[in-house]
């Protein structure tokens, strides 16, 4: 998969969805926002529901939540920097994380929920505070884009009004 390509594909297909450049970009900021996400399995469902409770474009959120199946390889990375951000908020005086070099997990007695609820405390707060402010540039870089693209390409049901016209 060529992710200049895709990345140009799926960029068209937002700019030629007939919608507001608010709820346009509303979609993209929130389908980035749960790319972020460690939530395995529910990120398209939780942009999905969030851009439909914020009557943002629903197809935007589910192209900007797919957006983390191009950068699969990096988010390891991107997971262990979530994790750092988490672990130093939680934690009591404020450190970052001893360096990994075994998963936090390993050597726990029981791999059950409690140890799971830990790590994923950390990478959860890890992944808002990160996912927060990108989402909010994106918003705003998608809007403007998008603006953009509107006023070169007027759609062809609402033609640009001319001064003789008006």
């Amino acid at each position: 998969m060529n992710p200049r390509r895709w990345l140009h594909e799926h960029s068209l297909k937002l700019l030629a969805i007939r919608d507001t450049p608010v709820a346009i970009a509303g979609g993209v900021a929130i389908g980035v926002f749960f790319g972020f996400s460690p939530l395995f399995g529910l990120k398209t469902l939780l942009a999905i529901f969030f851009a439909w409770l914020t009557r943002s474009n629903v197809l935007a959120a589910v192209l900007a939540s797919t957006l983390h199946d191009i950068v699969l390889p990096l988010m390891p990375v991107v997971y262990s920097f979530e994790y750092g951000v988490g672990y130093f908020l939680l934690s009591h005086p404020h450190h970052w994380p001893h360096l990994l070099t075994k998963p936090p997990w390993e050597g726990l007695h029981g791999r059950g929920w409690l140890n799971i609820f830990k790590i994923g405390k950390d990478l959860l707060l890890g992944s808002i505070v990160c996912a927060g402010p990108v989402s909010a540039v994106v918003f705003l870089v998608t809007k403007s884009m998008v603006i953009r693209y509107h006023k070169k390409h007027p759609p062809p049901d609402k033609p640009q009004l001319s001064k003789e016209s008006v």
